[in-house]
């Protein structure tokens, strides 16, 4: 999942400047760095690195492929997943479809041979127990005869409800259950799917590429930082003396000096933070509370997407000369 972090100057380099010489520099000026929002890429699954598919400084659109982890194996999860899935969902049809017409008649023909020779059988038996009264024939063959009937009659029956089950068809409980066996096959191969998804590491919003760390043939672990991108604009991340705070608002009209450059670009103030970014104001006496100052991000007004991050820069605020407002 993508991270994203403020590309911090050396803020603690501007606070000891602004305690230094906050008497020299006039009130309506604040001093920062550049920054830009920071996207850092991280690698959802631990596989090698098999290709990079931009270069750094390159500009690039949301979904745009920017590192290829090894789909090897989870290609391997994503195909059997799949047969899985396509085995429970062919079972799932033969049960809705319900026995052939060829099992039917099969089950027919398995049942008439069935009662012939329970009929055979039966007629044996009656025979053998006529000889028996004339006592022609020892008790041991008519029991023998008898067997034989019943075996023949267990056949015949068993064969009768064969055919009967087939003809009512398959119950819906067999249907609804090889349902959720293909719902849960189905899940299962999503799941793998969105595994080998997360292998291309692609942009999730407009930007630069500012770093990719890791070269073709790395393997990171879960959670390294394979991509990092500068996203939507820069703007000046500056330090409010404590004096003006109480006149610098968010929509302010701001200045923007960037260190290098002759021109100024006009921006405005997007943020200032409530709390002081070191000692309390309560902790501090009267004489000392002059040197607090609060973090705020002034945003350019006009183009300035080719500024590089980190460079020094001065905003005036035309707003913290005018007396307070209410």
């Amino acid at each position: 999942m993508p991270q994203r972090r403020s590309h911090w100057g050396f803020p603690l380099l501007v606070l000891l400047l602004l305690a230094g010489c906050g008497a020299e520099r006039p009130e309506n000026r604040a001093v920062g760095t550049l920054e830009w929002d920071r996207v850092e890429l991280i690698a959802e699954v631990s596989e090698p690195i098999v290709e990079l598919l931009v270069e750094e400084g390159e500009q690039v659109e949301p979904g745009r492929a920017l590192v290829q982890l090894d789909p090897a194996r989870r290609q391997a999860l994503v195909n059997q997943a799949r047969a899985i899935r396509d085995q429970a969902a062919a079972r799932l049809l033969e049960l809705e479809r319900g026995p052939r017409v060829e099992d039917i008649e099969q089950a027919k023909a398995r049942f008439a041979g069935a009662d012939q020779v329970l009929a055979a059988r039966a007629r044996e038996y009656e025979r053998q127990a006529e000889i028996l009264k004339r006592r022609l024939v020892s008790p041991d063959a008519v029991d023998r005869a008898r067997a034989e009937r019943d075996a023949a009659q267990a056949e015949r029956d068993a064969a009768e409800a064969a055919l009967q089950e087939l003809k009512a068809g398959t119950r819906k409980e067999q249907v609804e259950q090889a349902r959720q066996v293909l719902a849960e096959a189905e899940a299962t191969l999503r799941r793998y799917e969105v595994d080998l998804a997360r292998l291309t590491v692609r942009a999730p919003v407009p930007g630069r590429v500012d770093s990719l760390p890791l070269k073709p043939g790395n393997q990171p672990q879960v959670g390294k930082v394979v991509a990092v991108m500068l996203s939507g604009a820069p703007y000046a991340r500056v330090y409010i003396p404590e004096p003006i705070r109480a006149r610098v608002r968010p929509g302010d009209p701001a200045r923007i000096h960037v260190d290098g450059l002759d021109r100024l670009f006009e921006g405005r103030v997007r943020t200032v933070d409530a709390d002081a970014v070191f000692t309390p104001f309560y902790a501090l006496t009267e004489r000392d509370r002059k040197h607090l100052s609060y973090v705020a991000k002034v945003d350019f007004s006009g183009e300035a997407r080719d500024l590089p991050a980190g460079v020094p820069v001065q905003v005036e605020l035309p707003r913290a000369s005018e007396p307070p407002r209410p």
